[in-house]
C-alpha cells in the first residue's frame, strides 16, 4: 500500500515538474545557441574595427560569463526557483568587489576606453601627466612610455583617460615657432630676410605651407621676431636644431645683435644723520 502511494506521489511530481524541466532544457539549449551566435558576431565586429587583441579577449570573456549567468538565472526561474535572492547576492558581491578595487577598476575602465577610442597607438610620441615619450605598450591597467632619456614611465590608465593628452604623432607634419630677440638698434627688415633665407636653404623644412616671419613683440630690451615653419615629424628636431644654430651664426655675420637680458640694480644711499 505504501509503495503504491509513493509511486502515485512520484508520478504526480513527474507530471507537475516534467514540463518545467523540459522547458528548462530547451531554454538552455536554445539560449546557448543564441548566445554563441551573438558572441561570434561581437568578435567579428571587434576584429573588423581592429580592437586591440587583449581588449578583444577581455570583452569576449566578459560577454561569455554575463550570458552564462543570465541563462542560469532564466533556467532557474523556469524551474520555479526564486532567483531574487541569487540576484541580490550577486549584486552585493559585485558592490563589495567594486569598493575594494575602486582604484584598479578606474584604471581598468580607462584602459578599455583608451583601447576602444584609440587617442594614441604604440609608437606614438605623446605628452601626458607631466611626462612625454614614445608609447611602448598599452595595457588594460597601465600605459608604458619610453622617455627621451630612455627611461621607462608607467602611467595609470584611469588618470590618462581623464586628463589632457598631446599626441605629437597623430599628424604627419608639425609647425614650429621660434622667437628670436634682436636689439632696437638692429635692422628689422634685414633680420627677417636672414631668417627666411635660413629656412629656405634647409631641405628638412617644408616649402608648402610657406615659412613666415613677423614681429611678435616690442619687449623692454629687444624686438622679438617669430619665425614659423612646417616640417615632417621625422625631420622636425633636426630642422629645429639646424635653425637655432644657424640663426646665431648668421646674425653674428650680419652684425645683428641678440641682446643680453637686462636687469636694473637700484642702490640707495644710507640716510645721513642731521646734526642740529
Amino acid at each position: 500500500m505504501d509503495t503504491e502511494k509513493w509511486l502515485e506521489h512520484a508520478i504526480d511530481l513527474a507530471l507537475l515538474y516534467a514540463p518545467k524541466v523540459i522547458m528548462a532544457i530547451i531554454l538552455w539549449i536554445i539560449g546557448n545557441l543564441i548566445f554563441t551566435r551573438i558572441l561570434k558576431i561581437a568578435k567579428r565586429v571587434m576584429l573588423k574595427r581592429e580592437y586591440d587583441i587583449s581588449l578583444r579577449g577581455f570583452i569576449a570573456a566578459l560577454l561569455y560569463w554575463l550570458f552564462k549567468i543570465l541563462l542560469i538565472l532564466m533556467v532557474l526561474g523556469t524551474l520555479g526557483i526564486e532567483t531574487t535572492s541569487f540576484a541580490a547576492i550577486l549584486a552585493s558581491a559585485g558592490l563589495a568587489v567594486g569598493l575594494a578595487l575602486q582604484g584598479s577598476l578606474a584604471n581598468f575602465a580607462g584602459g578599455v576606453l583608451i583601447l576602444i577610442f584609440k587617442p594614441f597607438k604604440v609608437g606614438d610620441w605623446i605628452e601626458a601627466q607631466g611626462l612625454s615619450g614614445s608609447v611602448k605598450e598599452i595595457g588594460i591597467i597601465n600605459t608604458t612610455l619610453n622617455t627621451f632619456g630612455n627611461q621607462l614611465a608607467i602611467i595609470p590608465n584611469g588618470k590618462l583617460s581623464n586628463e589632457n593628452i598631446v599626441n605629437y604623432s597623430a599628424e604627419s607634419t608639425r609647425r614650429e615657432a621660434i622667437t628670436t630677440g634682436i636689439s632696437y638698434d638692429s635692422d628689422i627688415k634685414k633680420a627677417k630676410e636672414v631668417l627666411l633665407d635660413i629656412v629656405h636653404s634647409c631641405d628638412k623644412i617644408m616649402k608648402d605651407p610657406a615659412p613666415s616671419v613677423m614681429v611678435e613683440e616690442l619687449a623692454e630690451s629687444s624686438v622679438n621676431i617669430s619665425l614659423r615653419y612646417w616640417a615632417t615629424n621625422d625631420n622636425f628636431w633636426d630642422a629645429r636644431w639646424h635653425v637655432l644654430e644657424t640663426i646665431k651664426v648668421k646674425f653674428d655675420q650680419e652684425g645683428i645683435e641678440i641682446p643680453y637680458p637686462h636687469q636694473v640694480e637700484i642702490q640707495k644711499e644710507p640716510k645721513r644723520e642731521l646734526n642740529y
